[in-house]
């Protein structure tokens, strides 16, 4: 097995450098986003309406604040210094004040705290007071920007977890590539490709293989219903359809390998396309190439954004266009920084992120490839591997 989940050292390493990566100084830390908590502990969960919370403090001590259900799970699979539970949500006594009972336990009553959300985010029907409310005598502040700014720039083994996410997704897609042909149904090829590719992955990778994330399970190939004239729909939903000649079809894959993902799409057709599809294809080649000469350390998001859509004004494709380039990815499908106008965020070497501007023609379908890529020292690295042009992607009628 070559693909290793993170080390115990390196997620300890994380919860001692945050601070470093705060606009301003904190006493600690108290987080409620699963995959904060998850970045920081390894602790992978599903959040419910019973109130999950990390604290960590400037000594990079961390404490798993949890219902009693979970206290065990996070005992085994949590890499904190401590566990401390409640019993129940609401309970006689709410979970909020208890963790604010827990804080003020640890001399944090009146510190500076920073947080990603001032209390639990209402999930699953959940309320309560907000952290500011529960702790009065602290000072509460924001720091979810900088928290997902250190997360954005991937360690080495991010990298390699990733890139074997891609390697997966690719074989995945390779199946349903192959598998797609006109009389099949959506439903049916997808399960086929994704299952045939995970239990690959599973073999290679070995029995200690694990997923942990939240949007992805296995090696997944699919097609979300963008099939025909769904496929100009950008974030469609299955509707079970039956493969047609001369649909336009627009993909999805990637795997989850330790809790992190990468993603590929492609633009295929069933049957030789026709001079329209044709022209909005080589439109969405020439995006994405752009998109990619732009994609350099020392350059904005905004920059890239910015190249593709003077593409879309010289072309005259305004009524096409639907969304910015891309984002970055990593444990969440999306994570910021994004490609867009409006982030004026630098390209950092470390940076993983989708390339992925399209076209959308109602009627006719949509033309989107999209693609992972690596910021370096130097310029950009893909790490998804799968062929781009009409040919390769033309299936037989």
């Amino acid at each position: 097995m070559t693909a290793q989940p993170i080390s115990r050292e390196e997620r300890a390493g994380r919860a001692k450098t945050v601070f470093d990566h705060l606009e301003s100084p904190q006493d600690a830390l108290v987080l409620f986003d699963d995959q904060f908590i998850f970045y920081y502990c390894g602790f992978a969960f599903f959040p419910t309406e019973r109130p999950v919370a990390l604290i960590i403090t400037r000594e990079g001590e961390r404490i798993l604040f949890v219902p009693r259900l979970e206290r065990e799970h996070a005992q085994q699979m949590g890499e904190t210094e401590r566990v401390a539970d409640y019993p129940e949500f609401p309970g006689q006594r709410h979970p909020l004040r208890q963790l604010a009972d827990l804080l003020t336990e640890l001399g944090l009553d009146k510190a500076a705290i920073g947080v990603d959300h001032d209390g639990y985010p209402p999930v699953m029907g959940y309320d309560g007071p907000a952290l500011s409310e529960a702790l009065p005598g602290a000072t509460v502040s924001r720091v979810s920007r900088a928290l997902d700014h250190q997360m954005a720039l991937k360690s080495p083994a991010e990298v390699e977890l990733i890139r074997e996410s891609a390697r997966w997704g690719a074989h995945a897609h390779h199946l349903l590539q192959d598998y797609t042909r006109v009389g099949e149904n959506e439903t049916e090829v997808e399960a086929r490709a994704t299952k045939e590719a995970t239990a690959a992955m599973i073999a290679a990778l070995g029995d200690t293989y694990r997923g942990q994330n939240r949007w992805m399970s296995g090696a997944v190939a699919l097609y979300r219903g963008q099939i025909g004239v769904h496929s100009a729909l950008p974030h469609a939903m299955t509707t079970g359809a039956t493969f047609q000649h001369g649909d336009t079809l627009v993909t999805g894959a990637g795997a989850a390998v330790w809790g992190y993902i990468s993603e590929l799409e492609r633009t295929m057709f069933v049957g030789e396309a026709s001079a329209q599809q044709k022209v909005f294809f080589q439109h969405m080649l020439n995006v994405q190439d752009i998109a990619f000469d732009a994609l350099r350390p020392g350059r904005t998001c905004a920059d890239v954004d910015m190249a593709v859509r003077a593409y879309y004004e010289r072309e005259g494709l305004w009524d096409h266009w639907r969304h910015h380039v891309g984002h970055s990815l990593g444990q969440r499908i999306h994570e910021s920084p994004f490609l867009d106008i409006g982030d004026m965020r630098p390209l950092e070497p470390g940076l993983v992120l989708s390339v992925e501007p399209g076209l959308y023609v109602p009627g006719l379908g949509g033309f989107r490839h999209s693609d992972t890529i690596l910021i370096t020292d130097t310029g950009m690295e893909l790490l998804t591997d799968y062929p781009r042009d009409l040919d390769s992607l033309t299936l037989p009628a």
